[in-house]
C-alpha cells in the first residue's frame, strides 16, 4: 500500500507537479488578501449613488486624508478616474497638456478627445519626467487660432518611463509653471505610493501641488476593483455628478471599498518588497548576453528590457509562458515584468534561467 495514500502527498508514479507560473505581467494581478476577503463579507453597505453607504465614505475619508486633499470618490477604475478628472477641469474644445507616452494617451482608449472632446498637445518627458521649460516652451500666443490651454496631466511613477519616479520638488515646479501658464493640474497616481516608497517621503508632498489626483486601489496594493479620485470638494461634487454620467456610480458598494480600506492601512509600506525584488530582477536580467537593460533605471517595481536584434518580443513571450512565466510586450522588441507581492525573490533565478533559455 502506498505509505501516503490519505496523506496529502502525490500517488507512486504520478508526474511531478509544475511549478506554479510566475506571472509578470503587471501588478493588477495580485490577489486580494485574506483580511480583504474578511473585511468585504463584513463590510456594512448602503446605496452610494444616495451617498448612503458607510464604508465607501470611511474609504473616500481615509484616501482624502492621505493623499492631503480635502475630498475623494470611488470610482470603479483608473481609467474612469482619469476620465472624470478631465470632464471635470475643462470644457469640450480646450487643450489638455500630455506626455507622449502617458497613460492617459496611450492606453484609456482615446477617451481624452471622444468623451472629453480636448486635444491633446503632447510632449517628451526624459523617461516620461517633463521639465518646467518644456511647458513653457508648449505655450503658444493668445489667438483666435488655438485652443485654450485648460489641464496639465502628469504621472508618478510613468509606466511606459519603465516605473519612473517624480520627485516632489520636480512637481511642485511643474505644478507652479502649469499655473502661471493658466493650467489646472492633474496626476495619475495609479502609483503614487510606490513613487513615496522609493523616495521615503509621505504621499501629500507627491499628490500637494496637484487639483486633482488619481490613486489606484487595485495594482501593488492588492485590492480586488477601485481607484480613487482626490481633490478640493467642490471639484469632488463635480467629479460625482460626472461619475453618474458615465455610469460609475455603484451602489452597495462598501463591498469593494471594505477592501481598499485593508489596501490603505496594510499594503503601502510593504512595496519595498516589490521594488527590491524588481531591482534583483533588473541585475539578473542585465547579465544575460544580448539583452539591453540598465539596471539603475530600475527605480520601483517595473523592469522593462530590450531583446536582441532579430527577436520579437511577441515570440520570445511565447516561449517565456511555456517555461511558465509570463510578462507583456511593451513594443516590437521591448519586454516589460512588473513585481508585486506574489513574486518573491527566491524567483529571480528561475525568472531568468527562463529568459536565458528563450533567446
Amino acid at each position: 500500500m502506498d505509505p501516503l495514500a490519505g496523506a496529502g502527498g502525490p500517488p507512486a508514479g504520478s508526474p511531478p507537479e509544475e511549478p506554479p507560473v510566475i506571472d509578470l505581467r503587471s501588478d493588477t494581478v495580485t490577489r486580494p488578501t485574506a483580511a480583504m476577503r474578511e473585511a468585504m463579507a463584513a463590510a456594512a453597505v448602503g446605496d452610494d449613488v444616495l451617498d448612503h453607504d458607510p464604508t465607501v465614505r470611511r474609504l473616500e475619508e481615509a484616501a482624502a486624508a492621505r493623499l492631503g486633499k480635502e475630498a475623494a470618490l470611488f470610482v470603479p477604475s483608473g481609467t474612469m478616474g482619469n476620465l472624470i478628472a478631465l470632464l471635470s477641469h475643462t470644457v469640450p474644445g480646450q487643450e489638455v497638456w500630455l506626455e507622449e507616452d502617458s497613460h492617459i494617451y496611450y492606453y484609456e482608449a482615446g477617451g481624452v478627445t471622444r468623451l472629453a472632446g480636448l486635444f491633446p498637445r503632447l510632449f517628451r518627458g526624459r523617461r516620461g519626467i517633463p521639465a518646467p521649460g518644456q511647458l513653457r516652451d508648449l505655450a503658444r500666443p493668445a489667438g483666435l487660432h488655438f485652443p485654450v490651454p485648460g489641464l496639465l496631466c502628469l504621472e508618478n511613477t510613468h509606466n511606459r518611463g519603465g516605473g519612473t519616479v517624480m520627485a516632489p520638488d520636480r512637481m511642485a515646479a511643474l505644478a507652479d509653471t502649469a499655473r502661471e501658464l493658466g493650467l489646472k493640474v492633474h496626476l495619475d497616481g495609479a502609483r503614487i505610493f510606490n513613487a513615496a516608497v522609493a523616495l521615503g517621503v509621505e504621499v501629500q508632498a507627491l499628490a500637494g501641488p496637484a487639483d486633482s489626483v488619481m490613486v489606484s486601489l487595485s495594482k501593488g496594493l492588492s485590492a480586488p476593483v477601485g481607484s480613487v479620485l482626490a481633490g478640493s470638494r467642490s471639484f469632488i461634487a463635480q467629479a460625482r455628478r460626472v461619475r453618474q454620467l458615465l455610469g460609475g456610480g455603484m451602489r452597495q458598494a462598501g463591498v469593494l471599498a471594505a477592501a481598499g480600506l485593508v489596501a490603505l492601512e496594510t499594503m503601502v509600506d510593504r512595496l519595498a518588497d516589490d521594488h527590491r525584488v524588481a531591482r534583483a530582477l533588473g541585475e539578473a536580467l542585465a547579465a544575460i548576453d544580448g539583452l539591453v537593460l540598465d539596471p539603475a533605471q530600475v527605480e520601483t517595481n517595473i523592469v522593462m528590457f530590450e531583446l536582441p536584434e532579430g527577436y520579437e518580443a511577441a515570440g520570445f513571450l511565447q516561449r517565456l509562458a511555456a517555461q511558465g512565466v509570463l510578462g507583456i510586450p511593451f513594443g516590437r522588441r521591448v519586454v516589460r515584468f512588473v513585481t508585486h507581492r506574489h513574486v518573491t525573490a527566491d524567483m529571480v533565478p528561475r525568472v531568468a534561467a527562463a529568459v536565458r533559455a528563450c533567446l
